[in-house]
């Protein structure tokens, strides 16, 4: 029933995705603009077992002109506190260069709605 570290980063790119795709329009296999991940980080507070329920916050801590930060709580069941948090940057590059271009405007307004003061 123990949920293996590596999980918790599919967490939080399946969140960040989820969020991109629904609310900001991304069509990450069809759009020329695309988010690479550059760095990651997780603390581990409390373990997550089979079969709990998986919840994911997210919020921007940081949303410059071609790179966001995000952060991450990842909350088992209905608990208040999370099991893991952490962060997670995306540097957004040309699918045909990989090199960083300014973040897509409906990309960069639904990440804005998610800025924590």
């Amino acid at each position: 029933g123990h949920v293996n570290n590596v999980h918790y980063y599919s967490f939080f790119d399946t969140v960040i995705a989820h969020y991109l795709m629904e609310i900001g329009g991304l069509q990450p296999l069809q759009d020329d603009v695309v988010g690479m991940a550059v760095e990651t980080g997780c603390r581990f507070h409390r373990s997550l077992a089979f079969p709990d329920a998986v919840h994911a916050g997210l919020a921007v801590a940081h949303l410059g002109t071609t790179s966001v930060r995000y952060e991450i709580g990842i909350f088992r069941n209905a608990e208040d506190e999370a099991c893991a948090d952490g962060h997670f940057i995306h540097v957004f590059v040309m699918r045909a260069t990989q090199r960083p271009t300014p973040i897509p405007n409906p990309i960069r307004e639904a990440l804005a709605a998610l800025r924590r003061s």
